[in-house]
């Protein structure tokens, strides 16, 4: 006589209010699209984030909705208001300013799960990098122009704003690269990453003039 082959249990999800239940699947998703993209099937996300498809679609009403909650909690959500504070302060120089701010931009941004998840979902659903550029980018490039013109005299051409925006972009492309190169295409430095970060800003500040009048 054979012997039955005992069936599994089914993993019961425990009971949790909504809003700890909601925070719980936002973090496992978060670590499910960076590390596979959005174009996963649902189901396997559910059973990443623990819970069953029933009880992901009463949290989200669909991936598109989870993927939006997701961009504001951890892609958005990490930007502190205080860096652009931090940037206009004129009792520092602008190259102390930028070190201070690229370093922690670099720290607390530009991670390898932020960067697989911002660039999985830019070239999956489209609207993730525009969504970004527009809310904190143009915001932080135009600062960073306006800033070091102040301190170094120099007339901003206001009728040029889109290659005003190209100059800050010299400096953050730079640094955003720089991330990618370590999370995404795994390129070993042999140099500490500040001293690179500093490398970049030094030679931006001290190229910057070349590319406007000085103030009459």
């Amino acid at each position: 006589m054979t012997k039955n082959i005992p069936l599994k249990k089914r993993k019961t999800t425990p009971r949790l209010p909504k809003e700890l239940r909601k925070s719980l699947v936002l973090t496992k998703a978060y670590d499910f699209f960076s590390e596979y993209g959005p174009s996963a099937k649902t189901r396997a996300l559910a059973d990443y984030c623990g819970v069953s498809q029933r009880l992901l679609y009463s949290l989200f009403p669909n991936k598109a909705a989870l993927l939006s909650a997701v961009y504001e909690s951890e892609i958005s959500g990490p930007i502190k208001t205080s860096w652009f504070g931090m940037l206009k302060d004129k009792n520092l120089t602008i190259e102390t300013r930028l070190i201070h701010f690229y370093r922690e931009y670099y720290d607390t941004i530009l991670t390898r799960k932020w960067l697989r998840f911002f660039l999985f979902t830019s070239l999956e659903e489209g609207h993730v990098a525009p969504q970004f550029i527009s809310e904190f980018v143009f915001q932080l490039v135009d600062l960073i122009v306006e800033e070091v013109a102040l301190e170094k005299k120099r007339q901003l051409p206001l009728d040029q704003k889109p290659f005003l925006q190209e100059l800050g972009w010299v400096l953050h492309g730079s640094i955003s690269h720089l991330a990618i190169r370590s999370h995404i295409y795994d390129h070993q430095r042999s140099v500490e990453v500040n001293t690179v970060i500093d490398a970049h800003i030094k030679i931006f500040v001290a190229g910057f003039s070349a590319f406007l009048e000085p103030k009459e």
